[in-house]
């Protein structure tokens, strides 16, 4: 992507929130807006067309949900990143985005630069949550539960606790230090987990996980 500018979708069934965004991206030289689209069918037929780097993606959508339209275009467009940007900060949305692969999940709230700054982030390979998304989530996993599920079954005590870990934000090498484990250890552990839960990245299982954990009283 080096020495172009980053190429962008946006997908919301509000025009004026289009162009809203559109103005703020057009303002930095390193990015541009390759297409808009306003509903589910529209996104993933523009999105085969352009092959943009990021498509900024609206929750819900007036046809359906922008986490359909995110599993459709992760499915067909390997590399094209996909950022969430809702008004709602709601704990299901979050963890059926990340399950559809999605790489960022952020508020509508945010700053216009810090959304430059997260497009650019996922535009570089990064996971991205908003951290006011995140916190319920993690409170979760903090106090929580969880709930029997065949696929975490398959795990072995040290791989719950190595995920749990990775659900924390961890890095390997963290793990390592908290566990007492070389790295390289740690990083094949990871592999038998995201193997065992059928998910391709750490997010995924973590949000797995997440959605997997019951709070006291609930």
């Amino acid at each position: 992507m080096a020495g172009r500018p980053i190429r962008i979708q946006l997908v919301d069934d509000h025009e004026v929130v289009r162009d809203g965004v559109k103005s703020l991206i057009s303002a930095n030289d390193d990015m541009t807006v390759v297409a808009e689209a306003g509903s589910v069918a529209e996104a993933v037929v523009q999105a085969e067309r352009t092959r943009p780097d990021v498509v900024v993606m609206d929750v819900r959508l007036a046809d359906g949900s922008g986490i359909e339209a995110t599993r459709e275009i992760r499915a067909r467009l390997e590399k094209t990143q996909v950022l969430m940007l809702t008004s709602f900060a709601d704990d299901e949305a979050l963890f059926a985005s990340i399950m559809a692969g999605a790489a960022g999940y952020v508020l509508k709230q945010i700053r216009g630069g810090d959304l430059v700054r997260a497009i650019r982030e996922v535009a570089a390979g990064r996971n991205l949550l908003d951290p006011e998304v995140t916190k319920s989530v993690l409170e979760r996993l903090r106090k929580g539960k969880t709930m029997r599920d065949e696929k975490l079954a398959r795990l072995s005590a040290q791989e719950e606790r190595i995920l749990t870990l990775v659900a924390r934000g961890m890095t390997n090498g963290q793990i390592g230090d908290e566990l007492h484990l070389a790295e390289k250890t740690v990083k094949n552990y990871v592999s038998t987990i995201l193997s065992k839960l059928e998910v391709a990245r750490r997010a995924e299982a973590a949000a797995y996980l997440a959605r997997h954990t019951t709070t006291p009283g609930t």
